[in-house]
């Protein structure tokens, strides 16, 4: 009998998105996440999640609201891979409601629960905000190129002109959101307002000002998510081309007239500023948290000053006004003032840094006037210390500790916002003790400071309590649903218990 042997075809692989509608070769992640889904749990990170607790640990919410804001991660990304791909509407749309994509199940539910109309304005809206960040992001392929990217933008603020005191103040900001980039590996950063203005050396209050006026209208930040909680807002420093700070000013500078002040720095501008600059911003990086150069002290001047100074030394006035970007009147004022503290020299027409000025420590010159010679700086302490500067971040980052703790109190009186329930047990069978609504509740039943109290006995009870929002009712500690789900949940356990009663 002649041996046969059975062939059987190979396994098929899934045809790959890219494929199935003409796109550009997708990424192996982006095949991935449209295919299988999430499956490392990449998107279930910000809102989707809740306190632990320990009030200190974060964990996922395992609800319909944390799964839902799961799904919803996920379809923007998709969108973002296929916007990057120079993909269409069209194509997006086939991607997320084909039956085998566990990528789109998130927008299939919303078609199976509130219709097809209301699935494809939904993507619809997804795809416009794909389209709007990819055009203003840039995919990073490596460490390498993140930090190549950070470098070019690190370029292009040093020498992009900060001119007044609100583009100086400004230009902290950024500088700070630049270290943080630089820490997380990436244009992509998380940072409180907090921890940004301590960085900066400023006040939360200056630091919305320049947020508002400067940096976010000229393009140099976006804030993608506001932070809550524990965790600090997302932001996204811009490397394209940012719009220019200031009105437009004259090359020539021998017109002297000057122009009206510009409403966004609240300063007059002068055409004797170059339209570039040339400054270390590193330098002014290290210097911008100490208490001399806060707002009273030597200010964000000097620090223009010194940063351009650093980069190339014997520079005149007419120089400096340019590469610091400092008018010439405050340029000449705040030369003047580090020479008082023996930070620069002046040889000529020319001024230099003291040998040991960026640490603080001034040289014993003559001054022009007198003949004598002014006190040199002894550290930086010492210069905030005459200036009565000295421990303004000391009390700033006090200030900012003691409105976290305050803030952290009030997250956590909301995190026991629904009571616990109450369950017996009768003839084997748990009831659950329905909690009246807060509103329901008699006003001889509430105490003074809060608590319920017993009616029979007048003492408060300790299995009642009063939700802050007024409406909630807690089923159980990991309970997650909605405000309509608690009150059936509410109605069927208050017939049950009336049925045992």
């Amino acid at each position: 009998m002649p041996h046969h042997t059975q062939q059987t075809d190979p396994p098929q692989r899934p045809i790959h998105p890219s494929e199935r509608l003409g796109l550009h070769r997708l990424p192996t992640a982006a095949a991935d996440l449209i295919l299988l889904g999430d499956l490392t749990g990449r998107y279930a990170a910000g809102s989707y999640s809740r306190l632990g607790s320990d009030r200190r640990s974060v964990v996922l919410c395992a609800g319909r609201q944390g799964a839902a804001e799961h799904g919803h991660r996920i379809t923007a990304a998709i969108a973002c891979h296929v916007a990057r791909a120079g993909g269409s509407l069209d194509q997006l749309t086939q991607i997320l409601l084909h039956p085998e994509h566990e990528g789109g199940r998130h927008t299939r539910a919303i078609a199976l629960r509130s219709g097809q109309t209301r699935a494809l304005d939904y993507i619809r809206r997804v795809w416009a905000s794909a389209v709007q960040t990819v055009s203003a992001t840039v995919a990073l392929g490596s460490r390498d190129h993140a930090y190549e990217v950070l470098a070019a933008l690190r370029d292009r603020i040093e020498t992009t002109p900060w001119r007044g005191e609100r583009g100086r103040t400004a230009l902290r900001v950024l500088r700070a959101h630049l270290n943080f980039a630089e820490i997380a590996g990436g244009l992509l950063h998380h940072a409180s307002e907090r921890q940004t203005a301590e960085e900066a050396g400023i006040s939360r209050t200056t630091l919305r000002a320049v947020y508002d006026t400067v940096l976010k209208p000229g393009g140099w930040l976006r804030r993608l998510r506001v932070g809550h909680g524990r965790e600090g807002s997302t932001w996204y420093l811009n490397h394209g081309s940012a719009h220019s700070h200031g009105a437009p000013v004259l090359l020539s500078r021998s017109w002297t007239t000057q122009f009206p002040p510009d409403p966004a720095l609240e300063e007059w501008t002068t055409p004797e500023t170059a339209t570039t600059a040339d400054i270390d911003s590193t330098i002014l990086a290290r210097l911008m948290g100490h208490d001399a150069f806060a707002h009273h002290g030597l200010g964000s001047a000097a620090l223009m000053i010194i940063s351009a100074l650093h980069v190339r030394q014997d520079q005149t006035v007419s120089e400096l006004v340019g590469t610091s970007s400092v008018s010439r009147a405050t340029t000449y004022r705040t030369l003047n003032r580090l020479a008082d503290h023996g930070l620069v020299q002046h040889t000529r027409e020319t001024w230099a840094l003291a040998p040991r000025a960026l640490e603080g420590f001034g040289i014993s010159l003559p001054d022009a006037d007198t003949g004598l010679a002014a006190d040199p700086a002894q550290g930086w302490d010492k210069v905030a210390e005459q200036h009565g500067t000295r421990g303004v971040t000391a009390r700033r980052k006090t200030l900012h500790a003691v409105e976290r703790v305050a803030y952290r109190e009030v997250l956590d009186r909301l995190a026991g916002h629904r009571s616990r329930a109450v369950v017996i047990v009768r003839n084997g069978h748990q009831v659950l003790v329905p909690a009246p609504r807060p509103d329901e509740i008699p006003p001889t039943w509430l105490a003074p400071d809060g608590r319920v109290l017993d009616p029979g006995t007048g003492r408060p009870a300790v299995d009642w309590r009063v939700a802050t929002d007024g409406r909630l009712i807690l089923i159980t500690p990991s309970d997650q649903r909605s405000y309509d789900e608690l009150a059936s949940a509410h109605a069927e356990a208050l017939s049950e218990w009336e049925s045992v009663a």
